[in-house]
């Protein structure tokens, strides 16, 4: 299961790349040009790579893979393997050409690409959820879970990142990049949990 994940979420990554317009010369002020799409890229990248980051330090902690792990595993990546179509979709309106002055409308593309974050997520939190199940509630993985504050506060803030998006686009995405920055961060609970029960025999408690 982890090597099939990480082989889409390469794919994804390798999609998004491709899809990336080529600079309209050979200038700096030519990337200048594409800043803002190349920066729509990185986040989007950013956020797969927070993915497997996660995805994979959350199997180190399994021995179990039940039939409903499989089916959340591919739900979640159901909704991964969307990230290229609605980055597209933002640089595409980015790239649009247009009266000088006017700003892109951005409302229906970072909408949308919130609402595949927050589903992401929502996805991520069922597997691990069926993950848990099957290992036990005394595993290492629910005691390196814990309280899961992270993933409590992302989803409420991937609402309100789309709902500012339908008032101001700019600060829907300002709304997405603190989520990505917030899960940017390293969090070493599972390897803890890990080392703590092959030294113990026993997750550590809270």
């Amino acid at each position: 299961m982890e090597a099939f994940s990480d082989g889409v979420i390469a794919i994804l990554i390798t999609i998004m790349v491709l899809e990336l317009p080529k600079p309209d010369g050979g200038s700096w002020a030519a990337i200048r040009a594409d800043l803002p799409v190349l920066l729509a890229y990185v986040l989007s990248f950013v956020y797969l790579g927070i993915y497997w980051n996660n995805h994979h330090h959350m199997l180190q902690a399994v021995r179990r893979v039940s039939g409903p792990v499989l089916w959340a595993n591919l739900h979640l990546l159901f909704w991964l393997s969307l990230v290229p179509f609605v980055t597209d979709w933002i640089t595409e309106v980015l790239g649009e050409k247009r009266p000088e002055g006017e700003a892109p409308d951005l409302t229906a593309p970072l909408v949308a690409y919130g609402a595949v974050l927050l589903a992401a997520g929502v996805a991520y939190f069922i597997l691990q959820t069926a993950l848990i199940r099957a290992e036990g509630r005394d595993s290492a993985l629910a005691a390196a879970v814990g309280r899961d504050v992270k993933g409590k506060i992302s989803a409420p803030l991937y609402l309100a990142g789309i709902l500012l998006s339908l008032v101001q686009p700019l600060l829907g995405a300002a709304v997405y990049v603190l989520v990505a920055v917030l899960w940017f961060v390293p969090d070493r609970r599972v390897e803890r949990q890990i080392a703590h029960q092959a030294a113990h025999g026993e997750p550590e408690q809270d």
